[in-house]
């Protein structure tokens, strides 16, 4: 007996369903950058490919005989729940890793004694805080930093504009297994400001909606998409 044309869409949907949720679940998932603790490598409205499956955290899973896991390496940009608040995910650089020391002398950083060429650092505050008990500690703690050992089972995460970012300086480690996947791809980067991605209601949403749809094409930074994320 033949299916009805009925069934076949509904097969068709369901299936597409199941693969695209296990697709964002276990492979990859979309994410958007809210702030500006990533510049200039990352900007306030790129909109980015998450590889979920590259880290081990189910390594002893069929998936893991399926993909090729493996745990964050120093220098990958990673999203991750923000320890303090994990219903919010941060996306930040993987500066250290388990039994790395960590070290800030006037906002150079030292991974095991060794200075770290960090090309993809900007600094936008040309002051240097001195590292004085007299000087905030929030402050301080910026541009001078450690010695501190990565514990194990975390990693240690910075922003690339590291004048501006919230990180591991101010509330310590990433566990493993907050990590969510490694930032990929710009498959879209729209301008837009700091605030714009908060959510302030339905009615907002809906004209922001609204506003992105009318300058599609006059906000859309093309030359950034399909960027590959270093």
């Amino acid at each position: 007996m033949k299916k009805t044309v009925l069934r076949e869409y509904y097969e068709a949907i369901l299936v597409a369903f199941i693969l695209a949720l296990f697709v964002r679940t276990f492979v990859f998932e979309n994410f958007k950058i809210p702030s500006g603790s990533m510049e200039n490598n990352l900007l306030v409205g790129d909109h980015l490919v998450v590889n979920k499956f590259v880290f081990a955290e189910n390594a002893e899973s069929i998936l893991h005989r399926v993909f090729p896991y493996r745990e964050p390496r120093r220098g990958d940009v990673v999203v991750f729940k923000y320890p303090e608040d994990p219903r919010r995910d941060f996306i930040k650089r993987c500066a250290a890793i388990a039994g790395d020391t960590v070290e800030i002398r006037a906002k150079q950083l030292y991974v095991n004694g060794t200075p770290r060429d960090e090309w993809y650092v900007v600094h936008k505050d040309e002051r240097t805080f001195p590292n004085s008990d007299h000087i905030p500690l929030s402050k301080r703690v910026r541009d001078h930093f450690g010695p501190y050992v990565v514990p194990e089972g975390a990693i240690f995460c910075l922003g690339d504009n590291r004048d501006l970012s919230l990180d591991s300086r101010f509330w310590g480690p990433v566990p493993l297994s907050y990590v969510k996947g490694r930032a990929v791809l710009i498959y879209w980067s729209y301008e837009a400001d700091r605030n714009d991605w908060q959510w302030r209601g339905v009615l907002y949403r809906i004209k922001q909606l609204g506003e992105v749809f009318i300058h599609f094409f006059t906000k859309t930074r093309w030359e950034r998409q399909f960027k590959i994320i270093r």
